[in-house]
């Protein structure tokens, strides 16, 4: 291939301003590390602990640390809301500010709870009667290896698509004692949630006729480690394609990635993210092209997800991560975990659809 598609983060040459809600770790780790490193401008701050948004104000240069979200979201030079909270009370935050007439960008997974989706898709419905776009923070569309794969599946570089296999070759992050441990399934319902966003993707056009999920306790794992550490999800589509996500366990292995395969009718794209092992390369027919790669996931895919939203806002169009986007990704998850905490027993959504994200077209059904 002589073209090689623009995989990188794009970000508007006047970006609108952001607002932070939120000062914990991953906003310190990540949001605000990627910001600045693409010159993305936060001009205020708020956070349940104000100590914590005063260092990070500090630390990152922002000139307003506000007392409270109420007074960030009445705040004029604030253009975009980023919200960097954990799940529970999440969808207050994004009503609060399509109220207060901000666009949104909200943290990963957008919903885990099937009871609320009906309110959500109210707030959506009214931001988008307002010119507000929603998008959500799955900034793992953004790592290179997987964006660039994702463009090149829409090009029809392996032709139509006949499954997507991923495996997670390396350790998991510390889960005992953290409140992630709390979460029912929580490798199903929270940490596998990028791996579903992003296959998806790969699988759009497609209608999901089943889901299957187990989760198990390995060998050896602490008594303390109370979610299992072995998952599995697998999906039917219409089309015959299918795919497979696998977490083996706490992989003991220092050369470890994430390695995916999107195999189709005319070729394969395989590659690897995270811990140093990003590669792509697609075969077709008698030639293999290993594409040269720039970046990181971490943290280069949230300067990806929120440049998204400000190119959409500054193009007047709804952001490839659109909220209304990403709901097919809550209903797959929702799928899952009502199939684990079933035993395994599949389940048959009704209805979804994995249209494609374009111009202001996304849509779940």
């Amino acid at each position: 291939m002589t073209d090689l598609p623009d995989y990188r983060p794009r970000i508007p040459a006047q970006p609108a301003r952001v607002g932070l809600v939120g000062a914990g770790a991953i906003a310190r780790s990540a949001h605000l590390p990627a910001y600045a490193a693409w010159r993305i401008p936060v001009v205020g701050i708020a956070s349940r602990t104000a100590g914590h948004a005063r260092a990070l104000a500090a630390d990152f240069g922002i000139a307003t640390v506000h007392e409270t979200v109420d007074d960030l979201l009445a705040d004029p030079d604030i253009d975009v809301v980023d919200i960097a909270t954990g799940p529970a009370g999440r969808l207050d935050l994004i009503e609060a500010a399509v109220r207060s007439g901000k666009h949104v960008l909200a943290q990963k997974p957008l919903s885990v709870d099937a009871a609320e989706l009906p309110r959500l898709r109210a707030v959506l419905a009214s931001a988008r009667e307002r010119g507000l776009r929603v998008a959500v923070n799955q900034n793992a569309r953004w790592a290179p290896a997987w964006r660039l794969a994702t463009l090149l599946v829409r090009s029809g570089a392996v032709g139509e698509v006949v499954g997507v296999t991923h495996l997670h070759d390396k350790p998991l992050p510390p889960l005992a004692g953290t409140a992630f441990d709390d979460v029912p399934h929580m490798l199903i319902a929270d940490y596998l949630v990028h791996w579903i966003d992003i296959t998806r993707c790969w699988l759009e056009g497609a209608h999901v006729v089943s889901v299957t999920a187990q989760d198990s306790r390995v060998p050896a794992q602490p008594d303390a480690a109370r979610n299992p550490w072995h998952a599995g999800i697998q999906i039917g589509t219409s089309t015959g394609a299918s795919a497979s996500l696998r977490i083996v366990g706490d992989a003991r292995t220092q050369s470890g990635g994430c390695p995916f395969w999107i195999h189709g009718t005319e070729g394969t794209l395989r590659g690897s993210v995270l811990l140093g092992s990003d590669f792509l390369e697609l075969e077709r027919g008698d030639a293999r092209t290993r594409f040269p790669l720039e970046g990181q996931w971490f943290t280069d895919g949230f300067a990806g997800a929120m440049g998204e939203l400000l190119t959409a806002v500054a193009e007047d169009r709804e952001p490839e991560n659109a909220a209304e986007h990403v709901l097919a990704t809550v209903e797959l998850g929702l799928a899952a975990v009502a199939s684990a905490d079933a035993g395994g027993v599949p389940v048959h959504p009704i209805d979804l659809v994995l249209t494609r994200a374009s111009d202001g077209k996304a849509s779940t059904t």
